[in-house]
């Protein structure tokens, strides 16, 4: 029986829900004995231990009783998602509007695949990225950073087209 990280994502969603947690991405990683199993969750105001402590020992029992990871052992780990955390669903960037934003394309959008700026929100399937307006606005579009600074300005990607993205912790 070949695992599916789209079950193992909904047995998480289920315990993580029963706690007022959410569940921000399952990934299923590695091979033979080094098979890794890693949650990530979240909750307004952020997790404790105590809340990755629960969704490991729940999750693992049902992973277990229910045998659902075949071929042996696996390590897994539950944690937050960290500071620069993965934007995975649509309501993430609207949950995350204002903040700064990392975005990887996967067919280039005037010429990058690379964008840094603001997220303003999410607008009909698409994201909308303020970029610009310093002196490294330039590398948020792939370019070497110019002496100016570059005008500030919208840029609207499609979410089908976001290979990855990530918050960048401002400080």
């Amino acid at each position: 029986m070949a695992l599916k990280v789209e079950e193992l994502r909904q047995i998480t969603e289920r315990v993580a829900g029963t706690h007022g947690l959410e569940v921000v991405d399952v990934e299923f990683v590695g091979g033979g004995k080094a098979r890794v199993l890693r949650l990530y969750i979240d909750k307004p105001g952020g997790v404790t231990h105590a809340d990755c402590a629960l969704v490991s020992r729940e999750v693992g029992t049902i992973l277990d009783v229910e045998d659902r990871i075949p071929g042996g052992s696996y390590v897994l780990e539950v944690s937050s998602p960290g500071l620069d955390r993965k934007l995975v669903h649509p309501r993430d960037y609207e949950r995350f509007a204002g903040s700064r934003v990392r975005v990887r394309t996967v067919q280039p959008v005037e010429d990058s695949r690379n964008f840094e700026g603001r997220l303003e929100g999410l607008r009909e399937g698409k994201i909308v990225l303020c970029v610009g307006g310093g002196a490294s606005g330039g590398r948020a579009m792939g370019v070497r950073a110019k002496k100016h600074p570059l005008p500030e300005r919208q840029i609207e990607l499609e979410l089908s087209n976001i290979e990855k993205s990530n918050l960048v912790p401002e400080f």
